[in-house]
């Protein structure tokens, strides 16, 4: 297959960054310990032994590589650069000394708007049912609620090993494929898809279950981030298939989002409080395997995924049949499980 992004074919591009990675990382590894930005065993935790972070930071200086070989120099690049540096200081700060989750959140927002208002990321139209509707000034708070909302939900699915590497790849390589099937791989949002995706597979080679280093906030943050960059670049000026696409393929982390907060809110608690109840941690307590439980939660995304290309190349009847039969299925494993109260034990 010899698909070209300005005549440089789109798998040598994903090759670079991971090559990249692979060799990165080691060294990023090395760095943590030395400055002992390490995830210490509690609790609420699933590894045994103290764990070096700050993982994201390698994915990161790869999508730089991928950038400056491959990537437009434009103002929205220019954008994307400086909100994803100040998100990678933000998570280095927070794994080497935890931030309180309102001082996380202020700088996830203060990104939101550089993204937003310098960079003129935005969704600020939708099409649905042939009627256009031009969303003015609510365009900005929306576009802002999707980039926090992606990076938390990242974030808060980052609990097993490979979980959110493997999500989020899962994610661009949807995309990837949808921009090739509808003929739209001659745009911003399509190369970051390829550098990004490079990156994380690389991290993902050290992270998957037994893993050596853990992403951190670092990481789980900026693949957030530029989830939701890829889906604001997608939907400028997006139809409500355009709109539904990154919901359909982030159905599993967002779901549990709202869950977390559901929970917490039901119990009286703050939204920002850390437990065990995640859907991934549910699904743990069946497995009693890790790395059966993160396969389980790929195939899931894969099948959210694969509805999405549907949905993406106009099958929108097929793919909403069985996107209502999988969401049947999630629905009735959270009533079975204690993620959002707890059942009495009989």
């Amino acid at each position: 297959m010899n698909i070209t992004v300005n005549g440089v074919n789109i798998f040598y591009i994903i090759l670079i960054t991971f090559v990249s990675s692979l060799i990165l990382v080691p060294l990023i590894r090395d760095i943590a310990i030395h400055i002992n930005a390490i995830d210490i065993p509690n609790k609420r935790k699933i590894h045994k032994k103290p764990m070096p972070r700050l993982g994201g930071l390698a994915i990161f200086l790869s999508f730089l590589v991928g950038y400056m070989f491959f990537a437009p120099l434009t103002t929205q690049m220019i954008s994307i650069l400086i909100s994803s540096f100040l998100i990678i200081l933000l998570g280095i700060i927070d794994d080497i000394n935890p931030l309180k989750a309102s001082t996380k959140l202020w700088g996830q927002l203060l990104v939101a708007i550089i993204l937003v208002f310098f960079g003129n990321i935005y969704i600020n139209e939708l099409t649905i049912l042939g009627m256009n509707i031009n969303l003015g000034l609510w365009a900005y708070p929306i576009s802002i609620f999707i980039i926090v909302a992606c990076i938390n939900s990242i974030n808060l699915i980052d609990g097993l090993d490979g979980l959110a590497a493997g999500t989020s790849s899962i994610y661009f390589i949807t995309i990837i494929v949808i921009s090739i099937l509808l003929g739209r791989i001659d745009n911003l949002g399509f190369i970051l898809c390829l550098i990004t995706l490079g990156a994380t597979l690389g991290f993902l080679y050290y992270n998957f279950n037994p893993a050596s280093i853990f992403m951190g906030d670092t990481g789980s943050m900026f693949l957030g981030f530029m989830i939701a960059v890829v889906a604001l670049l997608g939907f400028k000026t997006a139809t409500l298939t355009s709109f539904m696409i990154p919901i359909l393929i982030l159905f599993i982390p967002i779901l549990d989002t709202l869950l977390a907060i559901l929970r917490r809110l039901i119990k009286g608690e703050s939204i920002g409080k850390p437990d065990k109840e995640h859907v991934h941690f549910q699904l743990l307590n069946k497995t009693s395997s890790v790395k059966k439980t993160v396969l389980i939660i790929y195939f899931i995304n894969a099948l959210f995924s694969a509805v999405s290309v549907l949905y993406g190349i106009g099958m929108a009847d097929l793919a909403i049949l069985l996107y209502l039969l999988l969401m049947v299925v999630v629905i009735i494993f959270i009533f079975k499980t204690d993620i959002l109260y707890k059942h009495k034990d009989k």
